[in-house]
């Protein structure tokens, strides 16, 4: 067994029985099986857990049944669409747009599983290791390390080797896929932008040549669309207070905006895997600097996950609101925009300057339109 990663990798099977064991112990268990298992005991579900011997035992015997819970409390449409761009037994690079610390990935596995197959690795930011009980479902849950940008630029350097070997290794070595953000940190103004430095980090292991280090890595993008953004208000009152001052993250925040994404009603939610980055058009970019090679396949990155991002009356309703108009007025009802308008009303309760806050809210909701309509614009310029 290769132990060069041991620092940041998912538990094993082997490692399974004892994990069970911890979170069967676990004070918070109660709690958890009061929302995922309404009827069943803890001492049911504490018999269920020891008795799980491997990775898929408790994926399939717990995580499954989490993301199914969160869709019937909390999703009233959950749709999925390009499953036919994944080939059976290929591993893939999912990057995917991320709205929700959690349910982004989280998701995208029962989506997976629903067709047959395999569960992918999925990052695991080191500031979410908040306690043992989360390192432990999160390890169980083929959840891998990865620490936030921070320190010295040598560390750093480090870190992201680190993370570019291991990566590639799970993929080109053990076939198995990987899920992992398009930056660093959910998308909080609602614009999905994938970092430049995401693409250098991958192409960290295999720096000899750049095409064949994305190539083999069969990067497949994914576009996350909820109908209600996940934590919006919260994402709203951060943006305000980022305004003037250096955002600092209050104790808990984290938990608080997990709980909230998985508890807050997030109305018709649509998964949609685009076609991958082929080699072929990878090479269009051969001659290219790396620093304008980074830039270029982030850029296809995002083109691939604006166009299949679905629209949802409240950004149609945001974006006439925003800018004045009444441009998509035939994309929604009076009504919706009547609750739409009630929800920005909530923003009347926090400190601070309402109409602001309303504007940061708008936009966070219009931006995809724009975008959408940016991206559109470009493909008719190529045609």
């Amino acid at each position: 067994m290769n132990t060069d990663f041991d620092d940041i990798r998912p538990y094993t099977d082997q490692e399974i029985p004892a994990a069970m064991q911890r979170i069967a112990d676990s004070s918070m268990l109660p709690i958890l099986v009061s929302y995922v298992f309404p009827d069943m005991s803890t001492d049911e579900i504490k018999q269920m857990l020891c008795s799980f011997k491997t990775i898929k035992d408790f994926q399939m015997g717990v995580m499954y049944h989490v993301n199914r819970q969160v869709i019937s409390q909390s999703i009233s449409e959950f749709t999925f669409g390009g499953l036919e761009q994944i080939e059976k037994g290929k591993p893939y690079l999912f990057v995917s747009n991320h709205r929700d610390i959690m349910l982004d990935a989280s998701l995208l596995q029962n989506v997976l599983v629903g067709e047959g197959l395999e569960t992918s690795q999925i990052t695991f930011g080191a500031n979410l290791m908040m306690n043992p009980l989360v390192i432990d479902i999160g390890k169980s849950n083929k959840m891998f390390k990865v620490e936030r940008p921070g320190g010295n630029a040598k560390d750093f350097y480090k870190g992201s080797l680190h993370l570019s070997q291991y990566i590639r290794n799970v993929i080109v070595d053990e076939k198995e896929s990987v899920w992992i953000a398009q930056r660093n940190g959910r998308t909080k103004d609602g614009n999905d932008q994938t970092d430049q430095g995401i693409i250098k980090m991958f192409c960290m292991s295999k720096s000899e040549n750049k095409i064949e280090a994305l190539s083999e890595l069969n990067i497949v993008p994914i576009s996350v669309s909820y109908e209600w953004e996940s934590c919006d208000i919260l994402k709203a009152i951060e943006l305000y207070e980022s305004k003037n001052v250096k955002y600092i993250k209050k104790p808990g925040e984290d938990l608080n905006s997990i709980l909230t994404g998985i508890l807050q009603y997030k109305g018709r939610v649509h998964f949609q895997v685009c076609p991958m980055i082929t080699k072929e058009e990878l090479l269009q970019f051969d001659d290219c600097t790396n620093n304008e090679y980074h830039r270029n396949v982030a850029r296809l990155i995002d083109q691939r996950i604006l166009s299949s991002y679905r629209l949802w009356p409240n950004n149609y309703i945001a974006y006439d609101m925003n800018y004045g108009q009444q441009r998509f007025v035939g994309e929604y009802t009076p009504e919706e925009k009547k609750a739409f308008e009630k929800h920005l009303d909530k923003l009347e309760k926090y400190d601070g300057d309402a109409n602001i806050l309303k504007d940061i809210l708008l936009a966070i909701y219009s931006n995809p339109v724009k975008n959408k309509l940016t991206i559109e614009k470009q493909n008719e310029r190529q045609d």
